[in-house]
Protein backbone atom coordinates (compact mmCIF):
# COMPACT_ATOMS: atom_id res chain seq x y z
CA UNK A 1 0.00 0.00 0.00
CA UNK A 2 1.27 3.46 -0.83
CA UNK A 3 0.21 6.78 0.65
CA UNK A 4 -0.72 9.45 -1.85
CA UNK A 5 1.50 12.48 -1.45
CA UNK A 6 -0.55 15.63 -1.20
CA UNK A 7 2.30 17.47 -2.91
CA UNK A 8 1.81 15.29 -5.97
CA UNK A 9 -1.41 17.14 -6.53
CA UNK A 10 -1.15 20.39 -4.61
CA UNK A 11 0.93 23.17 -6.05
CA UNK A 12 0.88 26.90 -5.71
CA UNK A 13 -0.86 28.56 -8.60
CA UNK A 14 -1.74 32.17 -9.07
CA UNK A 15 -5.28 32.32 -10.45
CA UNK A 16 -6.31 35.59 -12.06
CA UNK A 17 -9.33 36.69 -13.97
CA UNK A 18 -8.38 34.99 -17.22
CA UNK A 19 -11.30 32.95 -18.53
CA UNK A 20 -13.69 34.00 -15.78
CA UNK A 21 -15.36 36.80 -17.74
CA UNK A 22 -18.19 38.52 -15.94
CA UNK A 23 -18.19 35.98 -13.12
CA UNK A 24 -15.31 37.68 -11.35
CA UNK A 25 -11.83 36.60 -10.37
CA UNK A 26 -9.78 35.08 -7.60
CA UNK A 27 -7.98 38.06 -6.16
CA UNK A 28 -4.87 36.48 -4.73
CA UNK A 29 -2.49 33.59 -5.17
CA UNK A 30 -3.94 30.52 -3.40
CA UNK A 31 -2.72 26.98 -2.80
CA UNK A 32 -5.10 24.89 -4.86
CA UNK A 33 -7.25 22.71 -2.70
CA UNK A 34 -6.04 23.99 0.67
CA UNK A 35 -6.49 27.75 1.04
CA UNK A 36 -9.44 28.58 -1.16
CA UNK A 37 -10.99 30.73 1.56
CA UNK A 38 -13.79 33.23 1.44
CA UNK A 39 -11.47 36.21 1.78
CA UNK A 40 -9.47 35.24 -1.31
CA UNK A 41 -12.34 34.40 -3.66
CA UNK A 42 -14.60 36.67 -5.66
CA UNK A 43 -16.95 34.27 -7.40
CA UNK A 44 -20.74 34.17 -7.63
CA UNK A 45 -22.72 31.93 -5.30
CA UNK A 46 -24.76 29.91 -7.79
CA UNK A 47 -26.65 27.82 -5.24
CA UNK A 48 -27.08 27.35 -1.52
CA UNK A 49 -28.42 24.01 -0.28
CA UNK A 50 -28.46 21.87 2.83
CA UNK A 51 -26.48 19.01 1.28
CA UNK A 52 -24.22 19.05 -1.77
CA UNK A 53 -23.24 15.75 -3.38
CA UNK A 54 -20.32 15.52 -5.78
CA UNK A 55 -20.77 12.65 -8.21
CA UNK A 56 -24.02 11.51 -9.79
CA UNK A 57 -23.51 7.77 -9.92
CA UNK A 58 -26.34 5.63 -8.54
CA UNK A 59 -24.50 5.98 -5.23
CA UNK A 60 -24.62 9.77 -5.37
CA UNK A 61 -28.17 9.95 -6.71
CA UNK A 62 -29.43 7.52 -4.06
CA UNK A 63 -27.73 9.62 -1.36
CA UNK A 64 -29.47 12.70 -2.69
CA UNK A 65 -32.86 11.01 -3.05
CA UNK A 66 -32.87 9.71 0.52
CA UNK A 67 -31.88 13.10 1.95
CA UNK A 68 -34.32 15.02 -0.25
CA UNK A 69 -37.21 12.70 0.56
CA UNK A 70 -36.61 13.44 4.22
CA UNK A 71 -36.83 17.17 3.56
CA UNK A 72 -33.32 18.43 2.87
CA UNK A 73 -32.51 20.71 -0.06
CA UNK A 74 -29.99 18.84 -2.17
CA UNK A 75 -27.72 19.51 -5.15
CA UNK A 76 -26.04 16.70 -7.11
CA UNK A 77 -23.04 17.66 -9.26
CA UNK A 78 -22.12 15.32 -12.12
CA UNK A 79 -19.40 15.81 -14.75
CA UNK A 80 -21.09 13.55 -17.34
CA UNK A 81 -24.28 14.23 -19.30
CA UNK A 82 -26.29 11.66 -17.34
CA UNK A 83 -26.59 10.12 -13.91
CA UNK A 84 -25.72 6.52 -13.08
CA UNK A 85 -21.93 6.39 -13.24
CA UNK A 86 -20.53 2.97 -14.09
CA UNK A 87 -24.04 1.51 -14.51
CA UNK A 88 -24.87 3.92 -17.34
CA UNK A 89 -21.91 5.87 -18.72
CA UNK A 90 -19.58 2.85 -18.47
CA UNK A 91 -22.25 0.44 -19.80
CA UNK A 92 -21.92 -2.03 -16.88
CA UNK A 93 -25.49 -3.32 -16.87
CA UNK A 94 -25.36 -6.01 -14.19
CA UNK A 95 -26.33 -5.88 -10.50
CA UNK A 96 -25.78 -8.85 -8.24
CA UNK A 97 -28.27 -10.66 -6.05
CA UNK A 98 -30.23 -8.94 -3.28
CA UNK A 99 -30.13 -12.17 -1.27
CA UNK A 100 -27.54 -13.90 0.87
CA UNK A 101 -25.20 -16.53 -0.58
CA UNK A 102 -27.76 -19.29 0.04
CA UNK A 103 -30.51 -17.35 -1.73
CA UNK A 104 -32.79 -17.68 1.30
CA UNK A 105 -32.64 -14.33 3.09
CA UNK A 106 -33.13 -11.01 1.32
CA UNK A 107 -30.43 -8.65 2.60
CA UNK A 108 -30.74 -5.67 0.20
CA UNK A 109 -33.73 -3.54 -0.76
CA UNK A 110 -34.08 0.26 -0.60
CA UNK A 111 -33.61 2.31 -3.74
CA UNK A 112 -31.83 -0.52 -5.53
CA UNK A 113 -34.99 -2.64 -5.37
CA UNK A 114 -37.16 0.39 -6.17
CA UNK A 115 -35.19 1.16 -9.33
CA UNK A 116 -35.25 -2.49 -10.42
CA UNK A 117 -39.04 -2.47 -10.03
CA UNK A 118 -39.32 0.78 -11.96
CA UNK A 119 -37.25 -0.62 -14.82
CA UNK A 120 -39.34 -3.80 -14.85
CA UNK A 121 -42.42 -1.75 -15.74
CA UNK A 122 -40.67 -0.88 -19.01
CA UNK A 123 -39.30 -4.39 -19.66
CA UNK A 124 -35.84 -2.93 -19.12
CA UNK A 125 -34.51 -5.51 -16.65
CA UNK A 126 -34.08 -9.29 -16.70
CA UNK A 127 -33.93 -11.45 -13.59
CA UNK A 128 -31.62 -14.46 -13.34
CA UNK A 129 -30.96 -17.19 -10.77
CA UNK A 130 -27.22 -16.50 -11.09
CA UNK A 131 -26.33 -14.51 -7.95
CA UNK A 132 -23.45 -12.71 -9.65
CA UNK A 133 -25.68 -11.41 -12.44
CA UNK A 134 -29.13 -11.51 -10.89
CA UNK A 135 -30.30 -8.35 -12.66
CA UNK A 136 -29.30 -7.26 -16.15
CA UNK A 137 -30.77 -3.97 -17.27
CA UNK A 138 -30.75 -1.52 -20.15
CA UNK A 139 -28.26 1.19 -19.18
CA UNK A 140 -29.95 3.74 -21.41
CA UNK A 141 -33.33 3.18 -19.76
CA UNK A 142 -31.61 3.53 -16.38
CA UNK A 143 -30.32 6.97 -17.36
CA UNK A 144 -33.88 8.15 -17.94
CA UNK A 145 -35.17 6.48 -14.77
CA UNK A 146 -32.55 8.25 -12.67
CA UNK A 147 -33.55 11.57 -14.24
CA UNK A 148 -37.10 10.85 -13.07
CA UNK A 149 -35.90 9.88 -9.59
CA UNK A 150 -33.90 13.10 -9.23
CA UNK A 151 -36.75 15.33 -10.39
CA UNK A 152 -39.35 13.56 -8.26
CA UNK A 153 -37.20 14.05 -5.15
CA UNK A 154 -36.80 17.76 -5.85
CA UNK A 155 -33.02 17.56 -6.19
CA UNK A 156 -31.24 20.41 -8.01
CA UNK A 157 -29.28 18.55 -10.72
CA UNK A 158 -26.04 19.87 -12.20
CA UNK A 159 -24.97 17.87 -15.26
CA UNK A 160 -21.90 18.73 -17.35
CA UNK A 161 -20.54 20.35 -14.19
CA UNK A 162 -16.98 19.79 -13.03
CA UNK A 163 -15.88 20.13 -9.41
CA UNK A 164 -12.71 22.24 -9.24
CA UNK A 165 -11.80 22.82 -5.59
CA UNK A 166 -13.19 23.17 -2.08
CA UNK A 167 -14.26 26.54 -0.70
CA UNK A 168 -13.33 27.10 2.93
CA UNK A 169 -14.33 29.58 5.59
CA UNK A 170 -11.84 31.66 7.55
CA UNK A 171 -11.81 28.95 10.22
CA UNK A 172 -10.98 26.27 7.66
CA UNK A 173 -14.49 24.82 7.67
CA UNK A 174 -15.76 23.41 4.40
CA UNK A 175 -18.42 25.87 3.23
CA UNK A 176 -18.82 25.13 -0.45
CA UNK A 177 -17.37 23.75 -3.65
CA UNK A 178 -16.16 25.65 -6.70
CA UNK A 179 -17.58 24.21 -9.91
CA UNK A 180 -17.24 24.93 -13.62
CA UNK A 181 -19.90 24.48 -16.29
CA UNK A 182 -21.31 26.20 -19.38
CA UNK A 183 -22.43 29.17 -17.29
CA UNK A 184 -18.90 29.71 -15.97
CA UNK A 185 -17.31 29.26 -12.59
CA UNK A 186 -19.13 29.65 -9.32
CA UNK A 187 -19.67 28.35 -5.79
CA UNK A 188 -22.27 25.96 -4.46
CA UNK A 189 -22.57 26.52 -0.73
CA UNK A 190 -23.91 23.86 1.62
CA UNK A 191 -24.03 22.82 5.24
CA UNK A 192 -23.03 19.21 4.57
CA UNK A 193 -21.16 17.47 1.74
CA UNK A 194 -21.00 13.95 0.35
CA UNK A 195 -18.02 13.02 -1.78
CA UNK A 196 -19.36 10.45 -4.26
CA UNK A 197 -16.76 11.12 -6.95
CA UNK A 198 -15.35 7.59 -6.83
CA UNK A 199 -11.80 8.88 -6.58
CA UNK A 200 -12.47 10.92 -3.43
CA UNK A 201 -11.64 14.15 -5.28
CA UNK A 202 -13.12 16.51 -2.68
CA UNK A 203 -11.44 14.70 0.21
CA UNK A 204 -8.13 14.56 -1.62
CA UNK A 205 -8.17 18.23 -2.51
CA UNK A 206 -8.94 19.01 1.11
CA UNK A 207 -5.69 17.26 1.97
CA UNK A 208 -7.29 14.34 3.83
CA UNK A 209 -5.30 11.15 4.26
CA UNK A 210 -5.64 8.74 1.37
CA UNK A 211 -3.94 5.56 0.26
CA UNK A 212 -3.76 3.24 -2.73
CA UNK A 213 -2.70 -0.37 -3.04
CA UNK A 214 0.32 -1.29 -5.14
CA UNK A 215 -1.74 -3.64 -7.33
CA UNK A 216 -4.92 -1.72 -8.12
CA UNK A 217 -7.74 -3.71 -9.65
CA UNK A 218 -7.46 -2.85 -13.38
CA UNK A 219 -10.15 -0.82 -15.18
CA UNK A 220 -12.22 -2.24 -18.04
CA UNK A 221 -13.68 -0.66 -21.16
CA UNK A 222 -17.02 -2.29 -21.94
CA UNK A 223 -18.69 -2.24 -25.34
CA UNK A 224 -22.01 -3.06 -27.00
CA UNK A 225 -22.08 -5.57 -29.87
CA UNK A 226 -24.77 -6.96 -32.15
CA UNK A 227 -24.55 -10.61 -33.13
CA UNK A 228 -22.08 -11.54 -30.39
CA UNK A 229 -20.95 -15.18 -30.12
CA UNK A 230 -19.31 -15.82 -26.74
CA UNK A 231 -18.25 -19.38 -27.52
CA UNK A 232 -16.41 -18.40 -30.68
CA UNK A 233 -14.78 -15.44 -28.97
CA UNK A 234 -13.48 -17.50 -26.03
CA UNK A 235 -11.93 -20.03 -28.42
CA UNK A 236 -10.30 -17.38 -30.61
CA UNK A 237 -9.04 -15.40 -27.63
CA UNK A 238 -7.12 -18.39 -26.31
CA UNK A 239 -5.55 -19.10 -29.71
CA UNK A 240 -4.94 -15.62 -31.09
CA UNK A 241 -5.30 -13.06 -28.29
CA UNK A 242 -1.55 -12.59 -27.92
CA UNK A 243 -1.20 -11.73 -31.62
CA UNK A 244 -3.46 -8.71 -31.10
CA UNK A 245 -2.07 -7.83 -27.67
CA UNK A 246 -5.38 -8.56 -25.95
CA UNK A 247 -4.68 -9.07 -22.23
CA UNK A 248 -5.37 -12.54 -20.88
CA UNK A 249 -7.73 -11.54 -18.11
CA UNK A 250 -11.38 -12.31 -17.50
CA UNK A 251 -14.39 -12.01 -19.83
CA UNK A 252 -18.06 -11.64 -18.97
CA UNK A 253 -21.14 -9.85 -20.23
CA UNK A 254 -24.90 -9.82 -20.66
CA UNK A 255 -27.55 -9.17 -23.27
CA UNK A 256 -29.60 -6.02 -22.85
CA UNK A 257 -33.26 -6.82 -22.12
CA UNK A 258 -35.57 -6.96 -25.14
CA UNK A 259 -32.67 -6.38 -27.58
CA UNK A 260 -30.05 -8.37 -29.48
CA UNK A 261 -27.29 -6.14 -28.10
CA UNK A 262 -24.61 -7.76 -25.93
CA UNK A 263 -22.53 -5.89 -23.35
CA UNK A 264 -19.00 -7.29 -23.30
CA UNK A 265 -16.57 -6.68 -20.46
CA UNK A 266 -13.50 -8.25 -21.98
CA UNK A 267 -10.71 -5.68 -21.72
CA UNK A 268 -8.42 -4.63 -18.93
CA UNK A 269 -5.74 -1.98 -18.60
CA UNK A 270 -2.89 -2.92 -16.32
CA UNK A 271 -0.82 -0.55 -14.16
CA UNK A 272 -3.20 2.37 -14.50
CA UNK A 273 -4.18 4.57 -11.54
CA UNK A 274 -7.17 6.38 -12.99
CA UNK A 275 -6.98 9.02 -10.27
CA UNK A 276 -3.91 10.29 -12.13
CA UNK A 277 -4.69 12.34 -15.25
CA UNK A 278 -2.07 10.77 -17.52
CA UNK A 279 -2.98 7.25 -16.43
CA UNK A 280 -6.68 7.92 -16.99
CA UNK A 281 -6.01 9.23 -20.51
CA UNK A 282 -3.84 6.24 -21.33
CA UNK A 283 -6.42 3.83 -19.89
CA UNK A 284 -9.25 5.30 -21.96
CA UNK A 285 -7.26 5.05 -25.19
CA UNK A 286 -5.83 1.62 -24.43
CA UNK A 287 -9.28 0.27 -23.57
CA UNK A 288 -10.63 1.42 -26.91
CA UNK A 289 -7.58 -0.04 -28.67
CA UNK A 290 -8.36 -3.39 -27.09
CA UNK A 291 -11.96 -3.24 -28.35
CA UNK A 292 -10.66 -2.64 -31.87
CA UNK A 293 -8.14 -5.45 -31.41
CA UNK A 294 -11.01 -7.79 -30.49
CA UNK A 295 -12.83 -6.80 -33.66
CA UNK A 296 -9.68 -7.22 -35.76
CA UNK A 297 -9.15 -10.70 -34.30
CA UNK A 298 -12.74 -11.66 -35.15
CA UNK A 299 -12.42 -10.22 -38.67
CA UNK A 300 -9.27 -12.24 -39.32
CA UNK A 301 -10.12 -15.57 -37.68
CA UNK A 302 -13.86 -15.57 -37.01
CA UNK A 303 -16.69 -16.84 -39.16
CA UNK A 304 -17.34 -14.14 -41.72
CA UNK A 305 -21.08 -14.79 -41.86
CA UNK A 306 -21.37 -14.32 -38.08
CA UNK A 307 -19.13 -11.31 -37.60
CA UNK A 308 -20.52 -9.17 -34.74
CA UNK A 309 -20.97 -5.45 -35.12
CA UNK A 310 -19.60 -2.86 -32.69
CA UNK A 311 -22.46 -0.48 -31.89
CA UNK A 312 -21.45 1.52 -28.79
CA UNK A 313 -18.52 2.48 -26.58
CA UNK A 314 -18.82 3.93 -23.08
CA UNK A 315 -18.38 7.61 -22.35
CA UNK A 316 -15.82 6.66 -19.74
CA UNK A 317 -13.88 3.57 -18.72
CA UNK A 318 -15.19 1.34 -15.94
CA UNK A 319 -12.91 2.00 -12.97
CA UNK A 320 -12.74 -0.58 -10.21
CA UNK A 321 -10.33 1.10 -7.83
CA UNK A 322 -8.18 4.15 -7.28
CA UNK A 323 -7.46 5.89 -3.99
CA UNK A 324 -9.15 5.20 -0.68
CA UNK A 325 -9.92 7.84 1.95
CA UNK A 326 -8.83 7.16 5.53
CA UNK A 327 -11.97 7.03 7.66
CA UNK A 328 -12.82 6.25 11.27
CA UNK A 329 -12.63 2.51 10.59
CA UNK A 330 -11.00 0.36 7.92
CA UNK A 331 -12.91 -2.78 6.97
CA UNK A 332 -10.39 -5.59 7.34
CA UNK A 333 -10.03 -8.58 5.04
CA UNK A 334 -11.20 -10.80 7.90
CA UNK A 335 -14.28 -8.64 8.44
CA UNK A 336 -15.47 -9.42 4.93
CA UNK A 337 -14.18 -12.97 4.49
CA UNK A 338 -15.72 -14.15 7.77
CA UNK A 339 -18.90 -12.08 7.46
CA UNK A 340 -18.45 -9.95 10.57
CA UNK A 341 -21.56 -8.14 11.75
CA UNK A 342 -21.32 -4.55 12.98
CA UNK A 343 -23.48 -2.59 15.42
CA UNK A 344 -23.35 0.33 12.99
CA UNK A 345 -23.86 -1.72 9.79
CA UNK A 346 -25.55 0.28 7.03
CA UNK A 347 -25.13 -2.12 4.09
CA UNK A 348 -25.07 -5.85 3.43
CA UNK A 349 -23.45 -7.75 0.59
CA UNK A 350 -23.09 -11.30 -0.71
CA UNK A 351 -21.03 -10.74 -3.86
CA UNK A 352 -18.00 -13.01 -4.01
CA UNK A 353 -14.60 -11.50 -3.35
CA UNK A 354 -13.10 -11.21 -6.83
CA UNK A 355 -9.42 -10.44 -6.92
CA UNK A 356 -8.47 -8.97 -10.30
CA UNK A 357 -4.79 -9.75 -10.61
CA UNK A 358 -2.26 -7.28 -11.98
CA UNK A 359 0.66 -9.69 -11.66
CA UNK A 360 -0.80 -12.67 -13.55
CA UNK A 361 -3.64 -13.46 -15.98
CA UNK A 362 -7.20 -14.02 -14.86
CA UNK A 363 -8.70 -13.53 -11.43
CA UNK A 364 -9.47 -15.40 -8.24
CA UNK A 365 -12.95 -15.71 -6.74
CA UNK A 366 -13.12 -16.26 -3.00
CA UNK A 367 -16.41 -17.34 -1.48
CA UNK A 368 -17.74 -17.03 2.05
CA UNK A 369 -17.96 -20.83 2.34
CA UNK A 370 -14.15 -20.97 2.20
CA UNK A 371 -13.79 -22.14 -1.39
CA UNK A 372 -11.94 -20.31 -4.14
CA UNK A 373 -11.66 -20.57 -7.91
CA UNK A 374 -8.91 -19.24 -10.17
CA UNK A 375 -10.45 -18.36 -13.54
CA UNK A 376 -8.68 -17.69 -16.84
CA UNK A 377 -10.46 -17.48 -20.20
CA UNK A 378 -9.98 -20.58 -22.33
CA UNK A 379 -8.50 -22.63 -19.48
CA UNK A 380 -10.00 -25.02 -16.94
CA UNK A 381 -10.93 -23.47 -13.61
CA UNK A 382 -8.59 -24.23 -10.73
CA UNK A 383 -10.53 -24.91 -7.53
CA UNK A 384 -9.30 -24.95 -3.96
CA UNK A 385 -9.93 -23.50 -0.53
CA UNK A 386 -8.71 -20.32 1.13
CA UNK A 387 -9.67 -21.61 4.60
CA UNK A 388 -10.69 -24.86 6.27
CA UNK A 389 -14.32 -25.89 6.42
CA UNK A 390 -16.41 -24.47 9.27
CA UNK A 391 -19.53 -25.80 10.97
CA UNK A 392 -21.47 -22.72 9.90
CA UNK A 393 -20.46 -20.47 7.01
CA UNK A 394 -21.33 -16.78 6.89
CA UNK A 395 -23.81 -15.92 4.15
CA UNK A 396 -23.17 -12.17 3.84
CA UNK A 397 -20.83 -9.43 5.02
CA UNK A 398 -21.53 -5.89 6.19
CA UNK A 399 -20.26 -2.33 5.76
CA UNK A 400 -20.13 -0.18 8.91
CA UNK A 401 -21.05 3.50 8.99
CA UNK A 402 -17.63 4.36 10.41
CA UNK A 403 -15.93 3.29 7.15
CA UNK A 404 -17.51 6.22 5.24
CA UNK A 405 -16.81 9.01 7.78
CA UNK A 406 -13.44 10.76 7.16
CA UNK A 407 -11.21 11.57 10.10
CA UNK A 408 -11.37 15.34 9.46
CA UNK A 409 -14.10 17.85 8.57
CA UNK A 410 -17.26 17.53 10.61
CA UNK A 411 -19.68 18.06 7.71
CA UNK A 412 -18.25 15.60 5.17
CA UNK A 413 -18.89 11.97 4.22
CA UNK A 414 -17.68 9.67 1.48
CA UNK A 415 -19.97 7.39 -0.52
CA UNK A 416 -18.61 4.91 -3.03
CA UNK A 417 -15.52 2.94 -3.89
CA UNK A 418 -13.16 5.31 -2.06
CA UNK A 419 -14.39 4.01 1.31
CA UNK A 420 -11.86 2.68 3.82
CA UNK A 421 -11.27 -1.05 3.24
CA UNK A 422 -8.41 -3.52 3.08
CA UNK A 423 -7.46 -5.01 -0.28
CA UNK A 424 -9.31 -8.35 -0.25
CA UNK A 425 -12.36 -7.00 1.57
CA UNK A 426 -12.58 -4.23 -0.99
CA UNK A 427 -12.61 -6.70 -3.88
CA UNK A 428 -16.12 -7.76 -2.91
CA UNK A 429 -17.76 -4.82 -1.20
CA UNK A 430 -16.88 -2.42 -4.06
CA UNK A 431 -19.64 -3.58 -6.42
CA UNK A 432 -22.53 -1.30 -7.35
CA UNK A 433 -25.35 -2.88 -5.34
CA UNK A 434 -23.27 -2.52 -2.19
CA UNK A 435 -22.25 1.04 -2.98
CA UNK A 436 -25.88 1.95 -3.67
CA UNK A 437 -26.63 1.17 -0.03
CA UNK A 438 -23.64 3.19 1.11
CA UNK A 439 -25.02 6.18 -0.77
CA UNK A 440 -28.39 5.86 0.92
CA UNK A 441 -26.70 5.71 4.31
CA UNK A 442 -24.64 8.83 3.57
CA UNK A 443 -27.76 10.72 2.56
CA UNK A 444 -29.68 9.72 5.68
CA UNK A 445 -26.74 10.43 8.01
CA UNK A 446 -26.18 13.87 6.48
CA UNK A 447 -29.87 14.69 6.86
CA UNK A 448 -29.89 13.66 10.53
CA UNK A 449 -26.75 15.73 11.19
CA UNK A 450 -28.46 18.69 9.53
CA UNK A 451 -31.67 18.24 11.49
CA UNK A 452 -29.84 17.84 14.80
CA UNK A 453 -27.10 20.39 14.02
CA UNK A 454 -24.42 17.82 14.81
CA UNK A 455 -21.07 16.72 13.50
CA UNK A 456 -21.40 13.73 11.19
CA UNK A 457 -19.51 11.51 13.61
CA UNK A 458 -21.85 12.45 16.46
CA UNK A 459 -24.99 11.21 14.73
CA UNK A 460 -26.30 8.03 16.37
CA UNK A 461 -25.75 5.00 14.15
CA UNK A 462 -28.93 3.51 15.64
CA UNK A 463 -30.88 6.52 14.40
CA UNK A 464 -29.30 6.15 10.97
CA UNK A 465 -30.21 2.47 10.85
CA UNK A 466 -33.77 3.15 12.00
CA UNK A 467 -34.26 5.87 9.39
CA UNK A 468 -32.85 3.65 6.66
CA UNK A 469 -35.22 0.89 7.71
CA UNK A 470 -38.21 3.27 7.62
CA UNK A 471 -37.18 4.28 4.10
CA UNK A 472 -37.23 0.72 2.80
CA UNK A 473 -33.69 -0.50 3.42
CA UNK A 474 -33.01 -3.91 4.96
CA UNK A 475 -31.04 -3.37 8.15
CA UNK A 476 -29.66 -6.41 9.97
Amino acid sequence: MKLHSRRRFLNNICVGSVGLGVLGSISSCVEYGTNTKASSVNLPIIDEVDICILGGSCTGVFAGARAARLGASVAVVEKQNAFGGVATSSLVNIWHSLYDTEGKQQIIAGLTKEVIDRLAVRDAVNVSSNPSSAYTFNSQELKIELDELVLEAGIHPYLHTLFSEPYLGEDGKLMGVIVDNKSGRGIIKAKYFIDATGDGDLCYRLGLKSYAFELLQPPTTCAHFEGWNSGEFDELLKKHGAEFNIPDGFVWGATLPETNVYMLAGTRVYKADCAVADDLTRAEMEGRRQIRAIMDMLRKYGKKENLPGLVALPSYIGIRETRHIKCLYQISDEDAMYGKHFDDAIANGSYRLDIHHQDKPGLTFRYLDGSEVYVRPGFADQRGRWRKEMDVDPTFYQIPLRSIIPEKHDNLMVAGRMLDAAIIAYSGIRVMVNMNQVGEAAGVTSYLALQQQKRIRDVSSNEVRNELRKGGSIII
